[in-house]
């Protein structure tokens, strides 16, 4: 067999691998959508819960998600900029930098479940926040900081030493250098960072159950940080776990398709940019 047919062969397999995968997403997708869309209704994103009767909506633990999500970020973005910034521009090869280093690709294998019963420790008990919307935050934010620095340091290494030396030649300085020429460059790799870790953080369960609790604020659209704060995954599994609610097969199912949807449009929202700023790093 000549290499010719070998490489047609290989070639063949490696469609056949990737239309496989597709094809076990396209039916993952298919079947939540199809049993869940039918639930979704005004009523049931923006309602209130309900523990004991049929009928109740998620629209608290729909704001909670986003709520928690905006406040994990709001903190997790500065730092890990920071980090990747003086790890990729400033950093030399010594031992803090191992140990910087070290102490982020560890944090980055630890499981949520471990990250959830570390924040119910330190956050809930001795800080005393209890099951709360920023008991949460804080911990997903341990969850959120491994991938942004990783990927910060790794888009900024990707921007060619040449736009710096160019900077530098004309007079700018490390500091100017940096954020208008060195950033806005890696800001697509950045920009689709933040993304997959959002998705992520959107769809966490067992970070939360143990720092945000299974309860939700009496009050639609509570932004009192110190209020319950029940997601939509974690409302997932109080349904089918312990949920006395009789319809709560419909729920979830609701609940599923649900949080496709955010996903997909959340996703969708934040690599708009990144397209628009590929084509003008491009151009």
């Amino acid at each position: 067999m000549n290499t010719k047919v070998q490489n047609q062969i290989a070639r063949m397999c490696l469609w056949l691998v990737g239309f496989f995968i597709l094809g076990l997403l396209a039916a993952f997708l298919g079947y939540l959508l199809y049993k869940g869309l039918p639930v979704l209704s005004p009523h049931f994103i923006f309602g209130k819960s309900s523990d004991m009767m049929a009928g109740g909506g998620v629209g608290s633990q729909l704001f909670n998600s986003f709520y928690m999500l905006f406040l994990s970020m709001a903190i997790s973005i500065p730092i890990a900029l920071g980090a990747g910034i003086y790890l990729a521009e400033y950093a030399r090869e010594n031992k803090l930098t191992k140990c910087i280093r070290l102490s982020v690709e560890s944090l980055a294998t630890v499981p949520s479940i471990v990250l959830g019963l570390f924040g119910m420790i330190v956050f809930v008990n001795m800080m005393n926040m209890g099951f709360s919307i920023l008991g949460g935050s804080l911990t997903l934010v341990l969850l959120n900081l491994p991938m942004l620095v990783r990927v910060t340091e790794e888009s900024i290494r990707t921007v060619p030493k040449s736009y710096e030396e160019a900077s530098l030649a004309l007079g700018a300085t490390k500091l100017q250098t940096i954020f208008k020429v060195v950033l806005p460059s890696a800001m697509p790799g950045i920009l689709t960072g933040i993304t997959l870790t959002a998705g992520r953080a959107l769809g966490e369960t067992a970070i939360l159950i143990f720092t945000a609790g299974t309860t939700v604020s009496r009050h639609m659209f509570d932004t009192d940080v110190m209020a319950g704060g029940e997601t939509l995954a974690v409302h997932l599994w109080y349904l089918m776990s312990t949920g006395l609610v009789p319809d709560r097969d419909a729920i979830a199912n609701g609940i599923g398709a649900l949080l496709i949807l955010t996903i997909l449009v959340f996703n969708f929202v934040l690599l708009l940019p990144v397209k628009l700023l590929g084509r003008k790093t491009k151009a």
